[in-house]
């Protein structure tokens, strides 16, 4: 079992940034490739970033590349996600979520095992 806990978000004006934070406990840290997902009002949860168990892969959807940086310190459990240059569209709850994915990096959120309670980011205009 992994209990992952978000944290850092918050009210922003657009233009600005939020770094997302991501606690993961329980089993080992790096058996898991990591993802951010969010989920808009009355919308479907979807894929944002993801990254592999050492750090070396990641991949983005294509709204937020360029603008959103994940990455991740296995030595502290945590997965990040810097987000600058936010947008009003970017407002949703973000999720993280944790993969026993081997070597590989999902966009598909089936493929994730573990989910985090979410974290709310709101985005004025």
């Amino acid at each position: 079992q992994v209990h992952l806990v978000e944290s850092g978000g918050g009210l922003v004006q657009a233009g600005g940034s939020l770094r997302l934070s991501c606690l993961a406990s329980g089993r080992t840290f790096t058996d898991y490739a990591m993802g951010w997902f969010r989920q808009a009002p009355g919308k479907e949860r979807e894929f944002v970033a993801a990254i592999d168990w050492s750090g070396g892969s990641t991949y983005y959807r294509d709204s937020v590349k360029g603008r959103f940086t994940i990455s991740r310190d296995n030595a502290k459990n945590t997965v990040y996600l810097q987000m600058n240059s936010l947008k009003p569209e970017d407002t949703a709850v973000y999720y993280c979520a944790a993969g026993d994915l081997g070597l590989r990096v999902a966009v598909y959120i089936g493929e994730y095992d573990y989910w985090g309670q979410g974290t709310q980011v709101t985005v004025s205009s």
